[in-house]
């Protein structure tokens, strides 16, 4: 057995922070208060920001670890996972509950305006997932976008997350991390096994995901056993890392240990409740099939949009903006000789040129890297064009393991660790060259990397640190959304009208999916229709299309914030047009609302107002 070099435990370690909060939270005090009081609530006011953050990370360490905060007297985050138990999920609601009634309490009074939006994302952002925990069953990914009700399936769980987490985040820089490293191994038994009882529970409600979905994760998690018996998942890239390192392997042959047995059979439990699942499961693919679903819905979309919208009104916003959007591709269309046929069938043809293909294999995958590296080469040198204020990030661009491939979207993409030590990454699909084209892979770059996720993760990560851990669905997607526009008015396809093509059809990507998951969810839809719609109406390439829908089936509502929050920045965007008029910059207006950090789209709406008075100031 490892000794740690720093013994802690869960307990220890939330009722540690917990002593920090020893704060005065007494109401607002009648009458003007002295400079000395103030500045005091204000003190005050950035501790419990602090003490929040770190009570949640109590409760998510891996999170620590990727923003780089686990270290000095957080350094034990490094050595425990989350715990998957039900009860480890309802001590995470209680501590979220408790949090939530001190930020409320907290006096307004004397704050600055920054202060009062941290705030006030602290109470949007746990009120909405405290309803997430009152649901009967499921994941609430607390300050991030993938709610689901399913604990493991094809794009959800330990058996995904682990792996690519202990290779491309946890470090292994000295012996201290080698003996973290091992202590997470040895906590993985317990992780799986927390999310199979969750999976047992919500079996024994009649909550069964599709059979479609069951049959890619079994196969998925049976790749996944069999490499974790070889020892492949941990203990070999444990080792190649210790070598890199010139240290002892002893490490990895615990790792070995661990993963050839207790971990390998953990996962053999998870699978066979997988396959229990699957000879009780039916193929409806929405909510309103589950017991309780419509409920459900209700909140995942108010957790992804962060609004109140409707699934009826989601589904015809789409179905207007897919139409706009598909007026502004027929004149390009026409211009480069495609006239005949619906928008989506003449990008079905577009689709098949094969001067916009890539090669298949890995000569073409090698062709996608360089291409994806261009596209962030060229548009790094467009920003100040765009900020006043600029970040230089450290950022990779990295295939997605192969394994995971098959259940993941096309590409996807954030912002490395506070401490600039752990990069930003786009993960590209590349489980077959055919999933891209050369006309909508420089839009995706610029979506994943510059000036979006990672771009706008760089400026979260300057914030307080429960600012860098709560990001909001609708904000992280809708601004992803809107780096697309940028990079088209910055001029990425003044030369190339195809691209223009590709990034327009992404937006129409967008608003179908505001269509496809409502249609899912709440319309009846079955899987078919959903791929047909993306298809037919759009013409998306159908490999691309086939993952995209399963990921709408096991992440409800998450597909709806990406359009959503786009029309609200724009929205934004032109209304400080309106009252500034000849006063108005590009520059300063996205520094507005990069610079007031992820937030729910009321409160970026409150940053626009503050930032427009203080224009004409």
């Amino acid at each position: 057995m490892i000794q740690h070099s720093f013994e802690i435990t869960r307990r220890q370690l939330l009722e540690g922070f917990g002593a920090t909060t020893a704060l005065t939270l007494g109401g607002c005090a009648s009458g003007p208060r002295p400079e000395g009081v103030v500045r005091a609530s204000q003190i005050g006011a950035e501790r419990l920001l602090e003490v929040v953050g770190y009570n949640l990370l109590a409760h998510e360490p891996d999170r620590a670890t990727s923003l780089g905060v686990d270290t000095g007297r957080f350094a034990g985050l490094r050595y425990v996972l989350e715990d998957q138990t039900q009860a480890g999920q309802d001590a995470y609601a209680a501590t979220l509950r408790q949090d939530l009634e001190r930020v409320r309490a907290y006096p307004r009074e004397g704050l600055d305006a920054d202060t009062i939006t941290n705030l006030e994302v602290v109470e949007s952002g746990y009120a909405t997932a405290l309803d997430g925990f009152a649901q009967p069953y499921g994941d609430v990914a607390v300050g991030s976008w993938r709610n689901t009700p399913y604990c493991v399936i094809q794009n959800v769980g330990g058996y995904l997350d682990l792996p690519r987490f202990m290779d491309s985040t946890h470090p292994v820089e000295n012996g201290d991390d080698a003996d973290a490293f091992i202590a997470r191994m040895e906590a993985m038994p317990a992780a799986f096994a927390g999310e199979r009882e969750r999976c047992e529970a919500a079996r024994g409600m009649d909550m069964v995901p599709p059979a479609f979905l069951l049959d890619k994760a079994i196969d998925q998690l049976k790749g996944t056993l069999a490499r974790a018996m070889k020892g492949e998942l941990f203990a070999d890239p444990l080792r190649a890392r210790l070598i890199a390192k010139d240290m002892p392997e002893s490490h990895a042959n615990r790792a070995r240990t661990l993963e050839t047995g207790p971990i390998a059979q953990a996962l053999e439990a998870q699978l066979a409740e997988l396959q229990m699942q699957r000879a009780i499961a039916d193929n409806d693919p929405g909510m309103w099939s589950q017991p309780k679903g419509e409920e459900y819905y209700a909140w995942a979309l108010r957790a992804a949009t962060t609004t109140t919208l409707s699934p009826d009104e989601i589904h015809e916003i789409g179905l207007r903006e897919l139409d706009e959007l598909h007026g502004r591709m027929d004149p390009i269309l026409r211009e480069i000789g495609y006239t005949s046929g619906s928008v989506g069938e003449r990008m079905q043809k577009l689709a098949e040129d094969p001067r916009y293909k890539f090669p298949e294999g890995d000569p073409g995958r090698a062709e996608i890297m360089a291409y994806l590296q261009d596209k962030v080469d060229w548009i790094k040198a467009q920003m100040p064009r765009a900020f006043r204020t600029l970040v230089d990030p450290n950022m990779e661009i990295r295939r997605l393991p192969p394994e995971e491939e098959p259940g993941a979207p096309g590409a996807y993409g954030g912002a490395g660790s506070k401490d600039g030590k752990i990069p930003g990454r786009m993960w590209i699909n590349l489980r077959t060259t055919d999933l891209h084209r050369k006309y909508d892979l420089p839009d995706l770059a610029f979506h994943e990397t510059i000036p979006g996720h990672v771009w706008e993760g760089e400026f979260s990560n300057r914030l307080p640190l429960i600012r860098s851990i709560l990001a909001f669905n609708a904000f992280s997607e809708g601004w992803a959304l809107y780096a697309e526009q940028l990079a088209d008015e910055l001029g990425a396809y003044d030369e190339f009208k195809v691209g223009r093509l590709g990034y327009l059809q992404s937006l129409a990507f967008r608003a179908c999916r505001l269509v496809v998951d409502t249609g899912l969810h709440h319309k009846r839809w079955s899987r078919e229709q959903g791929r047909a719609f993306f298809v037919e109406r759009n013409g998306s390439k159908p490999e691309e299309v086939a993952s995209e829908v399963d990921r709408y089936c096991s992440w409800p509502g998450q597909a709806c914030g990406y359009k959503i929050g786009h029309s609200e920045i724009v929205r934004q965007r032109t209304r400080a047009q309106a009252a500034l008029g000849n006063a108005y910059d590009l520059r300063d207006f996205d520094d507005a609302v990069i610079l007031g950090g992820n937030a729910p789209l009321d409160v970026m709406a409150k940053n626009v107002e503050r930032y427009i008075a203080r224009t004409k100031a």
